[in-house]
């Protein structure tokens, strides 16, 4: 399956080992994830040489062509809250996970679409298996 995967790159990388369990995870499972360089921590430097005008065409188009989203929201990210905006546009399911302590936009927490599932997570074992479910039904 193609999966986009997002997270907050410019609002801050302090779950950024997190971001890596989550696409390690998916790659394993034989998943194909075009934004798994969004987990390396070496990201800003690699980003800073794309205009931003690249970065919006590819990613839209990595939007349009995924059959699905998982977004990590724990860090509050404008480009991480369009991604979701855009796949639910276009009818994509949208897994959106956060750690159980974070406070998360009332525009993802109260968004009562079909195809959004929005999850707290205590830890990565908690969350592993969600994600692993929630794909089981995409």
């Amino acid at each position: 399956m193609n999966i986009y995967f997002s997270c907050s790159i410019t609002g801050g990388r302090q779950d950024q080992q997190v971001y890596l369990a989550i696409v390690e995870t998916l790659q394993k499972a034989g998943h194909e994830i075009p934004t798994a360089n969004l987990s390396h921590s070496d990201i800003m430097g690699k980003e800073a040489a794309i205009s931003p005008a690249e970065v919006y065409e590819r990613d839209v188009r990595w939007v349009k062509e995924c059959d699905a989203l998982i977004a990590e929201v724990s860090t509050p990210s404008h480009g991480v809250g369009y991604e979701i905006a855009l796949a639910l546009f276009l009818n994509k399911p949208v897994f959106c996970c956060y750690q159980q302590n974070q406070r998360v936009s009332k525009m993802i927490l109260g968004n009562s679409s079909p195809n959004l599932l929005v999850y707290p997570y205590r830890s990565l074992d908690d969350l592993l298996p969600k994600i692993e479910d929630f794909l089981l039904n995409v």
